[in-house]
């Protein structure tokens, strides 16, 4: 998930020097594109075309990149529009049934893949993949990736773009003052919490940064990545919901027990007020996404360069195999309502394909993250990025993957809304496992 400071990070000024790496990065895009592009697109066949690409804002300054890249190589413009996070599965599916038809390609995140595919709004693309399959190498996505990202009742209806899984990152610098070492299970971890924020007093640093903001991509991740650590799964092995399970209530109280002692106050700390506390040594620990390294040693945003590391999730209850949890994700698809669908799939295939993946993961600002083996194991981003690039590769030897029926986003939704009011306090763990749990049922039902 790409970082723009209004939904994943402070974005740096833009200096000269800046300037110029990215420019080189765009020109660096285009000259590794053709093999991944058809004949007639080469062929300039679409010059002087356009495709309107809706995007999620942190994934901005990427499809810029992509738009420029891709204009270059095609003679075809490429729009890119901004919407938020949590909007684009509303907003891509209000412009189909609608007949407005404004977009072409839709950058969607993964759980609302059932809901999308059902609703009309993606086209079923596997064809598509199976013809083009020697440029696309399908088998390349990183296997935990590929089927929970574009696969619906046995139908593909896009590509991976943005891979995402949390990885504890900490400050240790701020260790090795307070005398602690990193958590390797979640009782570890409040203790850490609290041994941190009690020595440092009021104002900070804190021990941790909690994403507590009351919609699912965030308030959700924390939940789903103690859910992960200590072994749980979103539906028994019969199907039903499994909201109430030990695993479940252990994850809730889990977030309850470092509430009052996190960066104030965890319902509204979302990215934009946890990554630059992170940044500037405000707080000790943050769950996050892997990119968050690269931000992490970047002298032009951040304060912490070398004073940094990270490590898997903690583990918690009678699980001891660390479980990464597959937050956030995005693929690119292409709309039922596009007008130029070939051009849409045109412009898919170059924004997701091996090559570009690479670049992207290697260019500070972009915040991608690998959605491909061989850009996962590249020497490139080892030697570009080596804690993160580590910490993906152990982070995706096995995930928890959200639920990505129909029903998925509303699920998701209840699950959000109940943990909000536990973090309130206006409801305890157990109660707000056992509310969710019957949402479940009834949405289910």
């Amino acid at each position: 998930m790409s970082k723009h400071f209004t939904a994943r990070s402070r974005p740096s000024p833009l200096t000269r020097r800046r300037f110029l790496r990215n420019s080189a990065a765009t020109g660096a895009l285009a000259a590794l594109g053709p093999s991944l592009l058809s004949e007639r697109a080469l062929a300039q066949d679409f010059a002087g075309q356009e495709l309107n690409l809706m995007i999620i804002q942190p994934h901005v300054a990427a499809g810029e990149r992509m738009a420029a890249a891709f204009n270059e190589l095609t003679g075809a413009t490429v729009n890119v529009t901004s919407v938020p996070y949590d909007a684009v599965q509303a907003q891509a599916t209000l412009d189909v049934q609608s007949g407005a038809n404004q977009y072409d390609v839709i950058d969607y995140w993964y759980p609302t893949l059932g809901a999308l595919a059902e609703d009309g709004v993606l086209t079923d693309v596997s064809e598509w993949i199976e013809r083009d399959a020697g440029d696309i190498m399908p088998d390349d996505f990183i296997p935990s990736i590929y089927d929970v990202y574009t696969l619906h009742n046995g139908s593909r209806y896009g590509l991976p773009y943005d891979g995402d899984t949390h990885v504890l990152f900490w400050n240790q610098a701020i260790f090795d003052e307070v005398g602690v070492s990193a958590p390797t299970t979640w009782t570890e971890y409040a203790e850490v919490v609290r041994a941190v924020t009690e020595a440092r007093g009021d104002g900070g640093p804190y021990g941790a940064a909690m994403l507590g903001f009351p919609v699912p991509i965030i308030i959700g991740s924390s939940f789903v990545n103690r859910l992960a650590g200590h072994g749980g799964a979103f539906f028994n092995q019969d199907g039903s919901p499994a909201m109430d399970s030990q695993a479940a209530m252990m994850a809730a109280q889990a977030m309850v027990d470092v509430a009052p002692h996190v960066l104030p106050t965890p319902l509204e700390t979302a990215f934009d007020q946890a990554l630059p506390a992170f940044l500037s040594g405000q707080v000790a620990m943050m769950e996050f996404w892997t990119d968050l390294g690269v931000y992490a040693q970047d002298p032009e945003g951040s304060q912490i360069v070398d004073q940094w590391d990270v490590g898997p999730m903690p583990t918690g209850g009678d699980a001891t195999n660390p479980l990464a949890a597959l937050n956030a994700g995005f693929g690119f698809g292409v709309s039922t309502g596009s007008q130029k669908p070939e051009l849409a799939w045109e412009f898919i295939k170059f924004a997701t394909g091996q090559k570009h993946g690479l670049e992207l993961l290697t260019t500070t600002g972009t915040g991608i993250d690998p959605t491909r083996v061989s850009n996962l194991e590249s020497e490139e981003y080892a030697s570009f990025a080596p804690k993160v690039q580590e910490a993906a590769q152990a982070s995706m030897t096995g995930v928890l993957a959200w639920p990505t029926i129909p029903e998925s986003p509303r699920l998701m939704e209840r699950l959000s809304d109940e943990l909000a009011l536990m973090l309130s306090g206006d409801q305890d763990a157990e109660t707000a496992m056992r509310n969710t749990q019957a949402e479940w049922e009834r949405i289910l039902g």
